[in-house]
């Protein structure tokens, strides 16, 4: 099974090598502070944060391409009657298509964000396992049960997928056309959904039993296990925090600079 998130993950890259736990703090941080940039004159330096932050990172294109393809196509549909709807100042009109000038900048305004905090995300979970990333969230305090949960999910929902995509070519070779819109198609859909839902509860069930015989909710220490595999050197670790202060640094900007603009204009 191929993990979608984390197949670069063994590049080497600053921020490859940046600790986890301080890199959720930092990454996270900064994903807020692009989500509370509303002026489009902080645009241009969101974007650049962004493009400089997937250069170090060293991930190619193409990986940033196929995962903002499918988001992208939902955030086309709802933003795509924004310059025709919202604001007053028209700039273009040709009979009854008008486009405003208040809904361009909307429109600007939210790709940019889209883009910058999915671009970061996927930078986050990118440049490490997935695994390394969930226990970096269990040494900053978040529940092992989230984590436990959030790992299985991750874990499960490509094979989910692979048996979907088994029923679907199973469906075909009985002579199932999916170009055709019919209420026996519908029927087909919904017997498909059905059985995946039954098999997917089915699989939930054998994996919590195997885990429980394996002494899974046993209570034991494992910090130590988790801190002596995470270990750093104390050149590595002071890499690691002057990352986070320059990653909360330009946040606490990003904000300072939006409150100022919001109460200046």
């Amino acid at each position: 099974m191929k993990f979608a998130l984390d197949e670069y993950a063994n590049l080497n890259s600053p921020i490859h090598q940046w600790d986890v736990k301080y890199k959720l703090i930092g990454l996270i941080t900064l994903m807020f502070a692009f989500a509370t940039v509303n002026s489009w004159y902080l645009i241009p330096l969101m974007l650049l944060v962004t493009v400089m932050l997937y250069g170090i990172s060293k991930l190619p294109l193409s990986f940033l391409a196929s995962r903002l393809r499918y988001p992208g196509f939902f955030l086309f549909g709802v933003i795509i009657f924004l310059p025709f709807l919202s604001g007053q100042t028209i700039i273009w009109q040709f009979g009854f298509l008008t486009i405003r000038q208040e809904g361009c900048l909307a429109v600007i305004l939210i790709v940019s964000r889209f883009f910058a905090i999915m671009t970061t995300g996927l930078i986050l979970f990118g440049t490490s396992s997935f695994l390394t990333t969930v226990k970096g969230m269990r040494r900053l305090g978040i529940s092992p049960i989230i984590t436990d949960m959030l790992m299985l999910s991750y874990r499960y929902i490509f094979e989910l997928s692979h048996k979907l995509n088994m029923m679907l070519k199973a469906t075909k070779l009985r002579g199932f056309q999916t170009s055709q819109i019919s209420w026996r198609n519908l029927s087909v859909y919904a017997a498909v959904t059905g059985s995946l839902l039954v098999r997917s509860y089915q699989q939930a069930e054998r994996v919590y039993q195997a885990m429980l015989l394996r002494g899974y909710g046993n209570v034991f220490n494992n910090e130590n296990h988790l801190i002596s595999s995470t270990s750093r050197n104390g050149i590595q670790f002071g890499s690691d925090l002057i990352y986070l202060f320059l990653s909360l640094i330009i946040s606490v900007s990003l904000i300072i600079a939006e409150l100022f603009f919001l109460v200046r204009f």
